[in-house]
């Protein structure tokens, strides 16, 4: 049972993957996600179904376009592998609970803006008005901590951010620090902080290696809305059992 409903997420993620991809594809856009339908951004032809197959059609076509063969963006199978993956990791994690629920939401508002961000340096209000509404209700409905947990968490999360900004004279967006006031109201507090140091670490190890192999020029800026997903995914899914290895280590060392 347990091998089947691992497919099932990993598939139901690869499908919805695919549409988180036309999400944070169009909306920074200010496309509709609806009509008309996909279709290749060069060439506008529309695309039938078996171009549609998340992933396989990306490997079939040789990442090309079937009908104009300039090259396909490496997002769309990446948008869908992770989805895919993030999808069968809340099953494994959390299995069929609320927190799996919660962990699910998380998971998809997560990819949507970092495809946006990656694609576009943009962190849309739309996308993140859309689940506000569903994060409130979640978190409140189906609490995992208290309500000034929550609001303790998405006041420093959104605040530390907006000092970034302030200090660094726009080293970083205000989409970020929306994004992270969201994230701490859905992790609450202190989880949102080990949110934003895990995101920092992990900013500056990849930013590090990219700069070392030269994908990236130095001061190019780099969108930090997939550091700062992935760090609260991380801090969602294991902050308390880091926290409890943290504390245990320095009453050892005590």
């Amino acid at each position: 049972m347990t091998i089947l409903l691992s497919c099932y997420f990993f598939v139901l993620g690869l499908l919805l993957g695919s549409f988180f991809n036309v999400v944070g594809m169009r909306v920074p856009a200010k496309e509709s996600i609806i009509f008309p339908g996909s279709y290749c951004p060069n060439c506008k032809t529309p695309l039938k179904g078996r171009d549609l197959i998340p992933v396989l059609s990306f490997l079939i076509s040789r990442a090309k376009c079937r009908y104009c063969q300039v090259s396909v963006s490496w997002l769309y199978p990446l948008g869908e592998t992770v989805t895919g993956l993030l999808f069968l990791w809340v099953y494994l994690r959390f299995g069929l609970t609320l927190e799996g629920l919660n962990a699910l939401i998380l998971v998809s508002l997560v990819v949507i803006i970092s495809i946006s961000d990656l694609k576009y340096m943009l962190i849309p209000n739309k996308i993140l008005l859309y689940f506000s509404p569903v994060i409130l209700l979640t978190s409140l409905g189906f609490p995992l901590h208290t309500i000034w947990s929550y609001l303790l968490g998405a006041i420093v999360g959104g605040g530390i951010i907006l000092l970034i900004i302030i200090l660094t004279r726009g080293g970083m967006g205000m989409g970020d620090a929306k994004l992270f006031f969201l994230c701490g109201w859905f992790i609450g507090f202190p989880y949102i902080l080990l949110a934003l140091f895990i995101a920092s670490l992990l900013g500056t190890l990849i930013g590090g290696i990219l700069l070392l192999l030269k994908v990236v020029k130095r001061k190019q800026p780099i969108p930090f809305g997939p550091f700062l997903a992935l760090g609260t995914l991380i801090a969602f899914g294991y902050g308390s059992d880091i926290v409890d290895i943290y504390l245990s280590i320095f009453e050892n060392g005590m």
